[in-house]
């Protein structure tokens, strides 16, 4: 569990026989979960160079651009964590210093080793929250424990956003390949096109998983990625309100593996579906990544703070998460990846 060197980023390795788990200390990325016996890790590995967040720079790297989302572009791996924000900062917040789906994916973490786990500690300074990661891996498991303490610093009760951008990526995901599975019952395509014309699916559309309307008049299975050379997709699907357990999985004929999550549906409502098939061509993308992004969160979609809160929720279910002031919240999920030669029963 000693600190290491992963990509040219200060990281953390905690495994077992079964698993590898990589967390970056800038950031706090879930980096790898690398299954032993096959040399798979799932998780997305973006195809340009990494930087620590806080070397990032627009002069020096212009690469990356000069946006909101240059600086966590810069420094994605993996699971990133999306807090207090799931989306854009408004220009004001911009301004002031914040960056696209908060401070949680740039900031700097204190890691410490504890028996069979770390934990990961940072204070944002603009959402006011202290955030502490709990992170476990029992002997001989196929599954990664995790347990979040978000901790309200203010006097005042505060609506967040709370996502885990859980995001997979070639050469796991593969167009036509890769099987997903998960817990969903209404679900709705993103209302505006984001993807340049590059789109799939009806915009706004509401339909029940998995059968999604696609832009021909007929409907795409979203249990398998969807089989175009250039594409890209964002729906949100509400996890079933009659199971207290959320879960995806996914699994990869050639590569005989499957990973996946589990969490209280309590916790996490929705789960985000976002897909990137080389459709953004401009720098750092370059018209190379391959994406699944499996979100699960207390939003629906990713928008500003005031898009957030003047939408409230979606089927009758709120879109943000309360945390009362001076009080704290604690999640529990499980992350698991492992050899499959089937795709996994669901469940």
């Amino acid at each position: 569990m000693a600190e290491t060197t992963i990509r040219n980023r200060r990281a953390h390795v905690l495994e077992n026989d079964k698993l590898a788990a990589v967390v970056t200390v800038e950031g706090g990325h879930l980096a790898a979960l690398t299954c032993k016996a096959t040399g798979v890790n799932p998780l997305w590995t973006p195809p340009w160079p990494s930087l620590e967040p806080s070397s990032w720079d627009p002069v020096a790297f212009p690469e990356y651009g000069n946006d909101s989302e240059s600086r966590l572009l810069a420094g994605i791996l993996g699971h990133n964590l999306c807090l207090d924000l799931f989306g854009a900062p408004s220009d004001a917040e911009f301004a002031a210093g914040l960056g696209a789906h908060g401070e949680a994916s740039v900031a700097n973490y204190a890691i410490e080793e504890v028996r069979q786990g770390l934990v990961l500690r940072a204070t944002f300074p603009i959402a006011q929250l202290h955030f502490e990661r709990r992170l476990e891996l029992p002997p001989e498991s196929y599954t990664l424990f995790i347990t979040e303490t978000v901790t309200n610093l203010s006097s005042a009760d505060r609506p967040i956003g709370w996502t885990q951008h859980v995001t997979l990526g070639a050469p796991f995901v593969e167009p036509g390949k890769t099987v997903f599975q998960c817990n969903a019952t209404r679900s709705k395509v993103i209302e505006f096109d984001f993807t340049g014309g590059k789109g799939y699916l009806q915009v706004g559309a509401e339909f029940d998983w998995p059968m999604a309307p696609n832009l021909q008049g007929g409907f795409t299975d979203m249990r398998t990625y969807v089989d175009l050379p250039v594409s890209a997709a964002f729906s949100t699907h509400l996890m079933d309100p009659a199971q207290d357990v959320a879960w995806f999985s996914a699994w990869h004929p050639h590569w005989k593996v499957a990973c996946g999550y589990r969490w209280r549906r309590s916790d996490f409502p929705w789960l985000g579906i976002w897909e990137e098939n080389r459709s953004r061509t401009h720098s750092p993308w370059n018209g190379h990544a391959i994406t699944r992004g499996m979100e699960f969160g207390v939003s629906p979609f990713p928008e500003t703070r005031r898009q957030m809160i003047d939408r409230n929720g979606l089927f009758g279910v709120p879109g943000y998460r309360w945390i009362p002031a001076r009080q704290s919240v604690r999640v529990s999920y499980e992350a698991w990846c492992k050899p499959s030669p089937e795709a996994p029963t669901p469940g």
